[in-house]
């Protein structure tokens, strides 16, 4: 009998492997179906948006500090804030909340099917490394302002969050290297952000065909200033992270908002944070164009 189900399962291909194998195609299937499909794009689309905003709030809230008008160098937790704190607030962040999950699924769909994918092994692997890190990132931002929403406990800062994982690294075993290598990465993210401004690459996620002339340029300047001012911004937190380790110090790991203070407390400081603050601004303006118009597909 057995040697008859072995045979019958022979005549028809379904071995344990094809079944297996069948299996994976139709769930790869079903993922596709459901990236493709209105709800999730439009759970996507609504995460540019919240991120547009918040960031439109972090640069305005350092354009004032820059003109000496209030304000504040912050990040996104302490955007959050501010934006619970503003009438309507539970209600937009709210909006942010559901927002950000739908960005983070974006990102781990983008990881997951390498949808930018350009071909190079390598470069691809880096590239989904890094979706899979900014999905992770925002779902934390996402968790923190849930947080906020419901148990009234505003999230920890940026500058607090990155001194505290520099100071367990630089405990471990290699922990020097390791934080090293850290702020390293952080600089190599910083020139791709800055080649990705340069080259307009960016662009290549748009259907700049079916945008009109307006439009193209709100999308082209806004990507090109905001994604270049979030690159200067990496260069300083990851400089700060090699100074972190060089001197065995913690507390000289600077997150968003510490970088932008240190932008100001430079020599024509104001000036520095006021460009760079403009930028993210404008990063801000580019998340909703991203919002609007993207290619969401896996």
């Amino acid at each position: 009998m057995r040697q008859l189900h072995a045979s019958d399962s022979a005549t028809d291909g379904s071995t344990p492997g094809a079944d297996a194998q069948r299996a994976m195609r139709r769930a790869n299937m079903g993922a596709h179906a459901a990236v493709r499909s209105p709800w999730f794009t439009t759970l996507a689309r609504l995460g540019y948006a919240a991120k547009g905003l918040v960031y439109i709030v972090i640069g305005w809230l350092a354009l004032m500090t820059a003109v000496r008008a209030g304000g504040q160098t912050t990040d996104p937790q302490g955007a959050i804030t501010d934006i619970y704190q503003q009438p309507f607030g539970k209600v937009l962040l709210f909006i942010i909340v559901v927002g950000f999950i739908g960005y983070a699924l974006w990102q781990f769909v983008r990881a997951a099917f390498n949808s930018d994918g350009e071909g190079d092994p390598k470069k691809d692997t880096v590239l989904r490394i890094g979706y899979a890190v900014v999905g992770v990132t925002y779902l934390g931002f996402a968790l923190a302002a849930l947080r906020l929403l419901l148990q009234h406990a505003a999230p920890q800062g940026s500058n607090s969050t990155t001194q505290d994982w520099t100071a367990r690294l630089l405990g471990a075993p290699l922990g020097v290297a390791l934080v090293i290598l850290l702020g390293v990465i952080v600089l190599g993210v910083a020139g791709a952000l800055f080649y990705e401004a340069w080259t307009r690459r960016f662009e290549r996620s748009f259907p700049t065909g079916q945008m009109n002339e307006v439009e193209r340029k709100v999308m082209r300047v806004s990507g090109r200033y905001g994604i270049g001012s979030l690159g200067a911004i990496f260069i300083v937190i990851g400089l700060f992270l090699i100074l972190a380790a060089a001197h065995h110090n913690p507390r000289q790991a600077q997150g968003l908002a510490g970088a932008l203070a240190t932008l100001a407390a430079q020599p024509f400081g104001p000036i520095l944070l006021g460009l760079v603050a403009l930028g993210l601004v404008a990063y801000g303006v580019y998340g909703w164009v991203e919002a609007r118009y993207r290619r969401i597909a896996a």
